[in-house]
């Protein structure tokens, strides 16, 4: 296989897997193993082009929001039963908690070797958590109605969610932001996935521009093959505008238990795969 077109499979996973609750960094991970590992750069660039996906999805909500600061005399219209303007510091904590703890985090040293065992066990065990996790919380919703607003218990769950997320490969980041949401009381499936995917841009901005600020410092960025990075870029940016928009209109009407089988099944397929490659 030549390395362009590992690139452009390497940038499609990205972009579907990056905001559907199957954990990006784990079929990144998975796909190193036959593809080959990229540079840190290249991870960036992909990363890059899902988060535009997602902010040009966004872009009038976005801009919703800034509104309610730089005009606060208007009366704009709620985000889910809230003011806009408490929508949005509700936004800046989850991302605050995340951000602090991230930092904690790199300081202590604390990351799990990326081996694809612990990996497969994650998929497994997240999968099986967010069947149990959506039916907790639909019994919440049959018991007190649906809720769409995001309290302030729930903006600093997900910030916790998002850094546990970042040191267990496997996780996904989407799928334990939504899942606390909906558990902490937030019972509206888009809702809870709308405030999960918001506070991610911020997050996975922030991510990127500090591995991007390392990367220039090493030097590595000289050595890299661009036409190779802008088709991988590109190939992420396409495929997660398409993802999410599909999973926006899919938890309309139907729960997350799919991605929880198939998570359990490629988990499972790792598992028994494990042996014979070894």
């Amino acid at each position: 296989m030549t390395d362009f077109l590992a690139a452009l499979l390497l940038g499609i996973i990205e972009g579907i897997t990056e905001f559907l609750p199957i954990s990006s960094t784990g079929h990144l991970l998975i796909a190193g193993h036959w593809l080959g590992q990229r540079s840190d750069l290249f991870n960036i660039a992909i990363q890059a082009g899902a988060i535009l996906a997602v902010v040009l999805i966004y872009r009038d909500r976005l801009v919703q929001l800034a509104m309610a600061f730089l005009r606060p005399g208007r009366a704009p219209e709620a985000v889910h039963g809230q003011p806009p303007r408490d929508y949005a510091w509700k936004l800046t904590v989850a991302f605050l908690v995340t951000a602090a703890g991230g930092l904690l985090v790199k300081a202590l040293g604390w990351e799990l070797p990326h081996d694809l065992e612990p990996i497969a066990w994650a998929l497994i065990l997240g999968g099986v958590w967010m069947v149990l996790a959506e039916q907790l919380a639909a019994r919440r919703a049959r018991k007190l109605g649906e809720r769409s607003a995001i309290s302030w218990t729930t903006a600093v769950l997900v910030g916790v969610a998002q850094v546990v997320a970042g040191v267990f490969p496997g996780t996904s980041r989407s799928g334990a932001t939504i899942f606390v949401a909906l558990l902490a009381g937030t019972t509206n499936r888009a809702a809870a996935t709308e405030f999960a995917f918001l506070v991610g841009i911020p997050t996975m901005f922030a991510a990127t521009f500090y591995e991007l600020v390392a990367v220039l410092r090493s030097g590595e960025a000289a050595n890299e093959d661009w036409g190779m990075l802008a088709v991988a870029f590109v190939a992420s940016a396409i495929t997660a505008f398409i993802a999410v928009k599909w999973l926006l209109r899919y938890i309309q009407t139907h729960r997350f238990t799919v991605f929880s089988v198939y998570r359990v099944a490629l988990g499972v397929a790792l598992l028994l795969w494990l042996p014979a490659a070894t």
